[in-house]
């Protein structure tokens, strides 16, 4: 028998859930709604705000099929109320700060399931990625840039996604400072 993903190296992890980008695919919003739904019902105590972030949320462009979701959590409610209820249900809190968690779905011994969910519990406000995803479905030639720098680095970092998330920073950090100045304050 092999080591459980809590044994496993880094290394070992990046090996076994590699960087692979997709064509957008429909069924990504859908997918994104079913687990919006289920958040809401495991975390209705807690009342919620539930965002579909990251590349999957940008229209037309290639992802990796992973879904990301935002859920900012009232300032009143411990995170690791949420982080519990999450744990409890299956997901695995893959990282944590004072203010961030990070919790995981679709993560197997095997590799990847069939749909898999990164979750991001935040607090109201801490919402850089919806400033992007928005400015990006607005300037889809933006969108496609974006698009072929993913490509461009995908290969090279195949087997190292904290590389591959640095390369890709300084599009991201730019862009959601345009967003910021273009939309102003929103929430």
């Amino acid at each position: 028998m092999g080591k459980s993903l809590s044994e496993m190296t880094l290394e070992e992890l990046w090996e076994l859930f590699p960087i692979a980008l997709s064509s957008h695919k429909s069924c990504w919003g859908d997918w994104y709604e079913e687990e919006r739904k289920l958040l809401a019902s495991l975390l209705g105590g807690i009342e919620p705000a539930i965002y579909h972030i990251g590349s999957t949320a940008i229209q037309g462009i290639w992802a990796k099929p992973i879904i990301d979701i935002l859920v900012e959590i009232p300032t009143e409610t411990p995170l690791t109320e949420a982080r519990a209820c999450l744990v409890d249900s299956g997901y695995i809190c893959m990282s944590e700060a004072e203010e961030r968690l990070s919790l995981n779905k679709g993560y197997t011994e095997r590799g990847f399931a069939e749909r898999v969910f990164h979750i991001h519990l935040r607090r109201p406000g801490d919402c850089e990625e919806l400033y992007f995803r928005d400015y990006m479905n607005d300037h889809p030639e933006l969108a496609e840039e974006y698009e072929r720098l993913k490509l461009s680095l995908w290969k090279r970092y195949e087997h190292n996604r904290d590389a591959y998330t640095a390369a890709k920073s300084g599009f991201v950090e730019r862009y959601t400072r345009a967003a910021k100045a273009e939309y102003g304050k929103r929430r």
